[in-house]
């Protein structure tokens, strides 16, 4: 037998399958499948995943670090509720983080990123009018993750990441409650187009304003649902 073949043939690595645990986790966690208040039994996630209880477990305590999971002593891993407090904490924290990372990056980001940034940004606008609402995030995650490198802010470039599911997952829900993704979706890569043309015309007012006002607006709409 080939060596090739005995590696395909070996379980994958334990760090593998706790990534792939999470991957699988919060995408059906903010796609609402796992809905808020819901138990995560080890057992149950287990079967449905095909991965370990121990890459389940290290899966769990990441995203209760992120906040997509709480713990409760003595009853388990329950998916975070969606309330009204921590819906106005998240897109609060989202105007200054976000807003602020496009205003560094007005005046910081290289020609490299900001024509990247533009070509995502159009991208995004391509995939608003399309159906595959899976290849639209991950453009819309690496958006940000770049947004956030070309701000030059180790602090922002760190947390963008990581509160980008709990900001999706409430893009999800309004999505559900609208009954149209594509709409928010073409509001959303307006906005792209917008703050990464002022960043790349080093306007760094415009490309906060831009971002910023976006946020708000999604926060009224949450407000509005709640």
């Amino acid at each position: 037998m080939s060596a090739a073949a005995v590696a395909m043939r070996q379980p994958a690595p334990a760090r593998s399958q706790a990534e792939l645990a999470y991957s699988m986790l919060v995408d059906r966690i903010i796609r609402l499948e796992l809905e808020p208040g819901r138990m995560l039994l080890d057992r149950e996630l287990t079967e449905a995943l095909g991965v370990g209880r121990t890459p389940i477990r290290e899966a769990l305590q990441r995203l209760a670090g992120e906040g997509l999971v709480v713990h409760f002593p003595h009853r388990g891993m329950v998916v975070a509720e969606i309330t009204a407090v921590g819906t106005r904490d998240i897109y609060e924290f989202r105007s200054l983080i976000d807003g602020e990372a496009a205003r560094l990056a007005a005046t910081r980001a290289s020609e490299e990123e900001s024509e990247e940034l533009q070509r995502l940004a159009q991208a995004l606008a391509d995939h608003a009018e399309g159906d595959d609402v899976s290849a639209y995030v991950e453009l819309d995650r690496a958006f940000y993750s770049l947004l956030g490198e070309a701000s030059r802010n180790l602090y922002i470039a760190e947390t963008i990441p990581r509160i980008f599911n709990l900001h999706l997952r409430l893009w999800f829900y309004i999505s559900k409650m609208k009954g149209d993704w594509r709409a928010l979706a073409r509001a959303h890569s307006a906005m792209a187009v917008e703050a990464s043309e002022a960043i790349a015309r080093r306007d760094a007012a415009a490309a906060e304003v831009a971002v910023r006002a976006y946020v708000l607006r999604r926060q009224k709409d949450m407000h509005v649902l709640m």
